[in-house]
């Protein structure tokens, strides 16, 4: 039997130097004969609580006792009773002599007196946090009581342990018994190790040892008692020294007194229930109690509820013990976003609280939540762990944003939800910093290219902003590459002005990055047509621009002229006013209900005199070293990139003025060479400027421009005017003369002889072949099928006449333009 019971107690260790524990330093105070001593795990190091007891031999009375604790800890579970991890024995060899110890590894906790001191708290703090504790350890007494049928025997300040969170535990199992009720003709101890328990905590009837008394009297009704020296203790601080000590009920609350004198009732069947004293008592109905309560069934509520709990949880916490809401209510609201059971309100009280953390906290009890969360497919959740980010961004290292909570976060970008679009875009002002270069290139610039276009003009606009606020993260060949592209061929053409203010101000901000060349060639051009913009902001926005590069490329040539072109410009450009300056997000008006028109007036940043408009202090843009292009930038180079461009390459590649990758260049349409295999991140989709294809219309007159004087040759039988040559110069050199509006008529005069020549031929012409013959008169006016029909008032009746008197047909053929023009000239002149 002893060996039986050994192996229970032994668990999985054979002796002390096979626990797979570390035993620290023991607490003042524990229960019994027992050691209380702080522990870690050899494993992973997690904290752990290690108690000891040591006897003089293995049949030591205090060693069976304990024994029968390990075992009933091992059995005996519930949240309010303290967690079993592992136990053992081994023997100690001391000198001469043998010594046993029992060893029991649990959950870590400290004793309860020592937490008391420790929290300090006072008044109704003092009271919600002693009523949520009594609560707990009035339920596990009831657990024991009333549903296992056992009677701990030695409820006290003692057997009361605190957890981390702060939760309060019953364990010193040593003397629990089974109830035996049913057997009122034994005469035996009913608790075997009763003797264990102070004579200061024993009722009447235990003290004197009245088994039959105790067996008629209720389960609950030694452990009742114990809960009201349980109490005295705790509002006396003290520890009871003797039963009379009871009496004084002077630190006793008032709503609490009624109850705490029937738990100590003298007649056994008159003390109160454990149970009983959580329904009926009015002391544990508080904020604390309710608050911790409701999380704790929170998988219970309904959508509604959460949510209405969640939005005053922020303002409830700040009215409640600082320490209890950082170590039980921040675990459990984490727990609950973790796995879902908390709405999107949840997180604001999450980070409300966490905020109350120091720093190391932070990132231990909170950052890992946080991370969890970014995976989310609840769009209430991402949006807002996107509107809190700038409490908790600075946080996350370099590693977890690029490879945890980047991945999660783009999905945004591409989102149907405009106001989750702006958002994401946003959340880059503090991410962007902690992205290495391959995601900053090959993923970040190609989502921010699409939001350039998007349908939203305010996230157009804050995407021209961002980019210029992470341009100084980029390294200098995608800066080369991308700047000036996304700043002057999309963002100052955009039909927004705001997004076109916020161009100039990003090129303002990052004129260090761009070659004295490229000012000249391809920004100022783009800037200076903006100072007739019909918004003022831009106008006034345009003309600080033009006067800051204005300056950059003065001291250029200053440089040149003196001599001193082999320093660079980087340090005469970062001194230039406004230029370390910031960018703001000029657009915040979407919402979640619906988005803001193209003209929306609200949306407009407000005005300002200095090239950029401070709204975010922290966002501030600095210069820093990047590394060096392989190419150089003080040259004309023709176009061919290494990088990006990759649509643009069936088109010509003439020379690029300025930049000197694909680019640049490609506002000029040039394209990258088509056997580099390259990835590209979205600014290739740029239309170029020049070559665009004329208007359906302009492109049927430029037609028929060409077709008669290139394609043509003259007929033999119809014999050409000498001048046809003569008149085919002349329209080409005025390609619009003959549709443009007809002059004013001059007065009549002698037609010159050729021109009736021409026309009577064209007469002959016409009447042999039949005026249904078009051939012949389109090869001699070739403006004849687009011009204009002239009047025919006057001409009409003269071609009708002409028809009848030569023998043409009774039904004389409806004139095309060219022959009724001639026709009309040549009446003119002949009569």
């Amino acid at each position: 039997m002893f060996k039986f019971l050994k192996d229970v107690v032994s668990g999985s260790g054979a002796g002390v130097k096979d626990l797979p524990y570390n035993i620290g330093e023991p607490y003042s105070s524990a229960w019994g004969s027992w050691t209380h001593s702080r522990g870690t795990s050899k494993d992973d190091g997690s904290p752990v609580s290690i108690f000891s007891l040591t006897g003089s031999n293995a049949n030591d009375g205090h060693l069976a006792a304990g024994r029968n604790g390990v075992k009933r800890l091992r059995t005996v579970r519930h949240p309010n009773i303290l967690s079993f991890l592992h136990s053992t024995e081994a023997e100690i060899f001391d000198g001469s002599s043998t010594k046993v110890v029992i060893y029991i590894v649990t959950e870590p906790v400290m004793p309860l007196a020592e937490k008391i001191r420790e929290l300090g708290l006072e008044g109704t703090q003092r009271n919600e946090y002693y009523a949520w504790g009594l609560h707990r350890i009035a339920k596990a007494v009831s657990f024991l009581n009333n549903d296992c049928k056992l009677v701990h025997g030695n409820v006290c300040l003692e057997s009361v342990v605190v957890t981390p969170t702060l939760d309060w535990k019953l364990h010193a199992f040593d003397a629990l018994s089974e109830f035996d009720g049913n057997n009122e003709l034994s005469t035996g101890p009913m608790l075997q190790y009763e003797w264990l328990v102070g004579t200061q905590y024993k009722p009447m009837e235990l003290a004197k040892s009245d088994w039959a008394t105790i067996r008629k009297s209720p389960p609950w009704a030694i452990d009742s008692w114990g809960l009201g020296c349980l109490i005295y203790e705790i509002f006396a601080g003290l520890k009871l020294s003797k039963t009379e000590e009871l009496r004084n009920t002077a630190s006793i609350p008032k709503s609490l007194l009624p109850d705490y004198q029937r738990l100590l009732s003298s007649m056994p069947s008159r003390r109160l229930n454990s149970s009983k004293l959580l329904e009926n008592c009015e002391y544990f109905q508080n904020k604390l109690v309710d608050t911790i309560h409701f999380m704790e069934i929170l998988n219970l509520k309904d959508s509604v509820e959460k949510d209405t709990f969640f939005r005053k949880l922020p303002t409830l916490a700040e009215q409640l013990p600082r320490e209890i809401v950082l170590k039980k209510f921040l675990p459990l609201v984490a727990s609950a976003l973790e796995f879902g059971s908390a709405t999107a309100p949840a997180l604001t009280a999450f980070l409300k609280m966490g905020a109350w953390l120091s720093p190391e906290e932070f990132n231990k009890k909170v950052l890992p939540t946080i991370v969890k969360l970014f995976a989310s497919n609840d769009r209430a959740i991402r949006v807002g762990l996107l509107q809190h980010i700038d409490q908790y961004g600075e946080s996350f290292s370099a590693q977890i944003v690029d490879e945890q909570v980047y991945p999660h976060v783009a999905t945004g970008f591409s989102d149907t939800s405009a106001f989750l679009r702006e958002l994401t875009l946003k959340s880059m002002l503090v991410l962007a910093p902690k992205l290495s270069q391959r995601t900053l290139s090959g993923s970040l610039l190609k989502y921010l290219s699409k939001l350039q276009v998007d349908e939203e003009p305010a996230i157009r606009t804050n995407t021209t902003i961002l980019l210029g606020n992470i341009a100084t993260h980029l390294n200098e060949g995608t800066r080369k590459r991308v700047l000036i592209n996304a700043f002057t061929v999309r963002a100052l053409r955009d039909t927004f002005p705001p997004a076109r203010g916020a161009g100039i101000m990003a090129l303002c901000a990052t004129s260090s990055y761009y070659e004295p060349q490229e000012i000249a060639a391809r920004i100022l051009p783009n800037v200076v047509v903006l100072t007739i913009d019909p918004d003022s902001d831009v106008r006034s926005k345009a003309f600080q621009a033009v006067e800051q590069f204005l300056q950059i490329v003065k001291q250029y040539h200053e440089k040149t002229s003196g001599g001193d072109s082999s320093e660079g410009m980087g340090s005469t450009i970062s001194s230039l006013p406004g230029n370390a300056s910031i960018l703001g997000w000029a657009m915040n008006s979407l919402t979640t209900k619906g988005k803001p028109s193209e003209q929306t007036t609200q949306a407009v940043p407000p005005k300002s005199t200095s090239p950029l408009v401070s709204a975010v202090p922290n966002a501030a843009i600095t210069v820093v070293a990047s590394r060096a292009h392989t190419q150089s930038t003080t040259t004309l180079v023709r176009g061919g990139s290494s990088d990006y461009g990759g649509d643009m390459a069936d088109q010509p590649a003439p020379v690029s003025p300025t930049s000197t990758d694909g680019w640049g260049e490609l506002e000029n349409g040039i394209g990258i060479h088509e056997d580099e295999e390259i990835e590209k991140d979205g600014w290739d989709d740029m239309l170029p400027l020049e070559d665009e294809k004329p208007p359906p219309a302009l492109a049927n007159i430029e037609a028929a421009q060409k077709r008669p004087v290139i394609h043509t040759k003259p007929q033999g039988s119809i014999p050409r005017p000498k001048s046809t040559s003569h008149v085919s110069k002349d329209a080409d050199d005025d390609l619009w003369g003959s549709i443009a509006a007809p002059a004013p008529a001059p007065a009549p005069a002698p037609a010159p002889k050729l021109a009736s020549r021409s026309s009577n031929s064209n007469v002959k012409a016409a009447a042999g072949g039949g005026i249904g013959s078009g051939s012949v008169v389109d090869e001699d006016d070739p403006w004849a099928a687009i011009a204009a029909p002239a009047p025919t008032t006057r001409a009409r009746p003269l071609a009708a006449g002409r028809g009848g008197g030569r023998g043409g047909g009774s039904k004389p053929g409806v004139p095309k333009l060219g022959a009724q023009r001639i026709n009309r000239a040549a009446s003119t002149q002949k009569f």
